[in-house]
């Protein structure tokens, strides 16, 4: 009996990627983009990247591993993005801070619902914890230098407008520009108190 070449399975692939966890890790971020979080199986994500079904757990123990490392990522993103937002001058940072973190959202949609939904739990992975505090760290460390008061609650504000904003943006509930003017109106600092 002979196989066609159609119906070949991904268990006859070899394993022959340089990289495999980053393909993994790509395969998985488009998938959970066009089908959402949980429709994401390591089967799945096995044949998007052209691998045996065997293949991701090498290097994943389980989809939500993978998720985990979807999410975790995405937040290195937005730390990059939030990094670069700090060129401008000091009085601006706030501003440019809320516009880059709107903006991850509308440009990372996915990852962006991904990393501040339910479909894990942060709590059971120290990896996400500290790649999640390390973008907030970025913003808490601005506000420390722009507002007056409590510098806690001060975070907690500039962060909640800033997650507000993106997450309407990132649902299609608010254009990009009402967002940016919302944060414009802000003015340089977030207020204090």
């Amino acid at each position: 009996m002979s196989t066609s070449k159609s119906e070949e399975t991904s268990e006859n692939k070899p394993y022959h990627h340089g990289d495999l966890r980053r393909v993994l890790i790509e395969a998985g971020r488009e998938l959970v983009a066009r089908k959402g979080p949980a429709a994401l199986s390591l089967r799945e994500v096995a044949r998007a990247a052209g691998v045996s079904h065997n293949a991701p757990y090498r290097h994943f123990a389980s989809r939500e591993a993978l998720l985990v490392a979807i999410a975790a990522e995405g937040f290195m993103t937005l730390r990059a993005a939030l990094l670069a937002a700090m060129s401008t001058q000091p009085q601006e940072r706030l501003r440019e801070l809320g516009k880059a973190y709107v903006r991850f959202a509308l440009e990372h949609g996915a990852d962006f619902l991904l990393m501040f939904g339910v479909a894990i739990s942060k709590s059971d992975y120290p990896e996400l914890n500290e790649a999640a505090d390390a973008a907030y760290d970025v913003l808490r460390r601005n506000v420390a230098v722009n507002t007056s008061g409590n510098q806690e609650i001060q975070t907690l504000r500039a962060w909640a407008i800033a997650h507000g904003l993106a997450n309407l943006v990132a649902n299609g509930q608010l254009p990009l520009e009402r967002a940016f003017a919302v944060l414009d109106a802000a003015g340089p600092s977030q207020g204090s108190g």
